[in-house]
């Protein structure tokens, strides 16, 4: 069976062989054994995870987070617009190669952004909510959106405590009570942040942007664009790998 030229497919599907790729200090049993999961969750709906009676819909009225941090594209934007070095991650909650990114470069894009060398943004999508059993890509591409909206200073300590607490492929993702209490201690303490997550008003955004970044020709995540240019060196998954990077493209 093949994927054809469907994007999220695509997407998913590179999103696989990158997490294999990446495990290079496991077994070759296990890896083929993950290997074996993946293709089976890309090619079979009818193993995927079911999905959780107590996640409700989203709420009947959808809005457009666009405007202040979040820009037309649905990136959130983190530092000076006019610093030297502009880097756009393309990344999904509930991807376990986004997650070692951030472990190993998420401080190195919060001090760039500090000190104005870079304007980070963020391009959240959703295309792994069948690697959940309650929806969590989605939800937390949400959740993005609705601490975004109030405000970006505590956003990427937001971020590195969201892949922290990642859930792992094939059981349940962390509930809305728990992205609450993660959003209320990054410091997102008003309650419209409360309602947002639970109500899911960014849900069909989110939805429409991941099919827009897709076309784009983004096929897996993360992705790291500086400059406009895609970045696949081993400073990705390098700790501190990025601040090289940025430091000579901003010379």
């Amino acid at each position: 069976m093949s994927t054809g030229k469907n994007p999220l497919a695509k997407a998913e599907a590179a999103d696989k062989k990158r997490k294999i790729a990446i495990q290079v200090g496991v077994t070759a049993v296990l890896v083929a054994l993950v290997a074996a999961i993946g293709i089976g969750i890309a090619m079979n709906r009818s193993s995927e995870p079911e999905v959780s009676a107590e996640i409700t819909p989203p709420v009947e009225t959808q809005l457009s987070p666009v405007g202040g941090a979040v820009t037309e594209t649905g990136t959130v934007r983190v530092g000076n617009p006019d610093a030297p070095v502009r880097v756009r991650v393309v990344a999904d909650m509930q991807c376990p190669a986004c997650q070692q990114f951030e472990t190993a470069n998420g401080a190195a894009l919060a001090e760039a952004t500090a000190n104005g060398t870079a304007v980070v943004e963020y391009q959240v999508i959703s295309f792994l909510d069948r690697a959940s059993t309650n929806q969590y890509s989605s939800r937390a591409a949400n959740a993005s959106f609705c601490v975004a909206q109030s405000g970006t200073d505590n956003y990427q300590d937001w971020l590195q405590s969201m892949f922290e607490r990642q859930s792992g492929e094939g059981g349940a993702g962390l509930s809305n009570e728990e992205l609450v209490q993660i959003a209320n201690d990054a410091g997102y303490t008003d309650p419209a942040v409360t309602t947002c997550i639970v109500d899911r008003p960014y849900h069909d955004y989110v939805m429409g942007v991941t099919q827009e970044t897709m076309a784009g020709g983004v096929e897996s995540t993360p992705s790291v664009f500086v400059n406009g240019e895609l970045n696949q060196t081993d400073a990705l998954f390098t700790p501190n790998g990025l601040a090289s990077v940025i430091a000579d493209a901003a010379k």
